[in-house]
């Protein structure tokens, strides 16, 4: 399913969101790291993990 995020500078950015959460849960589970995605930016925290779940269940 194809999504579109906003990176840290606010641009927007499309991706394959289960491939992604996928990543995120494996690389990023806890705490705060810096996500690249193709040179795009992303602060991956609790807020971050939260809001990628809820558009999952949408």
């Amino acid at each position: 399913m194809k999504k579109i995020i906003k990176d840290d500078n606010g641009k927007e950015v499309e991706v394959d969101l289960e491939k992604f959460m996928r990543h995120i849960d494996q690389f990023h589970k806890t705490g705060t790291s810096i996500h690249d995605e193709d040179g795009h930016y992303f602060t991956v925290n609790d807020d971050f993990r939260n809001k990628l779940n809820n558009m999952r269940n949408k």
